[in-house]
């Protein structure tokens, strides 16, 4: 009989945080109101109830809105003893327009900005959005260093990672997450998955309950695909995002499943 996977994680081996967490990439410009969520006190109310009810570590990213989703989590959960990650070296100035820049003065910038925009002293976990091609990646993780030897960041995180990436990442600082698509019906993560448990960091997959992009509309059932991600490895965080609570509740009772 398989034992029930631990509910909780020590992410960078200091912090302890609730595997089944909140991803907040939706809490950003809807068409037509780009930069702004349209219902900014619905976004607020939704994050203190996931903290009401046991969720302790919420992902962000400077690209989503741009900074809209830092804004409303900072906004919400100032205060709170909960963990917040978020990513940095990639921009969105406009819809459909990604800037990919992961240089030291882009991301230290973006750094100094989201302290403010979390309303943080420190950033629990500030990720790598993607590799820029421009930029080697010992850079860009030499550069979150520096922020994490002065105090600005705790611990340095990846994503959309391979494993050759972690490993030269890995050669500059110690990593304490590795962020990638990863779901039942895209698996093309897998021994990235157990390379990092393997390794002591955690693995938080996003597009929890995608399945493939070029099936569209097609949909994983929520509960059964956030019980095989727990069940999956012990160091996965899953981090379903929603605007509804009614689906934030059945997220959490992912665990009942187990």
């Amino acid at each position: 009989m398989q034992s029930s996977p631990s509910r909780t994680y020590r992410l960078g081996g200091n912090m302890t945080v609730n595997r089944l967490g909140y991803g907040a990439m939706r809490l950003t410009g809807q068409p037509g109101n780009f930069g702004a969520y349209s219902d900014w006190q619905g976004g607020i109310d939704l994050l203190r109830t996931a903290a009401d009810l046991g969720v302790d570590f919420f992902d962000s990213a400077w690209a989503y809105g741009p900074e809209t989703a830092d804004r409303i989590v900072g906004e919400a959960l100032e205060g709170r003893a909960v963990t917040i990650a978020t990513k940095g070296g990639v921009d969105k100035p406009a819809p459909g327009n990604i800037v990919v820049d992961g240089s030291r003065d882009t991301l230290l910038r973006q750094i100094d900005k989201t302290l403010i925009n979390l309303r943080r002293d420190r950033i629990d976990l500030f990720q790598l959005h993607r590799v820029d091609p421009e930029t080697p990646i010992e850079v860009s993780v030499a550069a979150l260093a520096e922020a994490q030897a002065d105090g600005r960041i705790r611990h340095i995180g990846l994503s959309n990672v391979s494993r050759a990436h972690l490993d030269r990442a890995l050669a500059i600082a110690l990593i304490a997450s590795v962020q990638n698509r990863f779901n039942m019906a895209e698996t093309g993560n897998d021994t990235l998955v157990d390379y990092t448990a393997e390794k002591d960091i955690a693995f938080i997959p996003y597009g929890p309950l995608g399945a493939n992009p070029m099936q569209k509309g097609a949909k994983l059932e929520p509960g059964a695909a956030l019980a095989w991600l727990l069940q999956r490895s012990p160091s996965i965080i899953v981090i379903p995002g929603t605007t509804s609570p009614a689906h934030l509740a059945e997220n959490i009772n992912a665990w009942d499943l187990l």
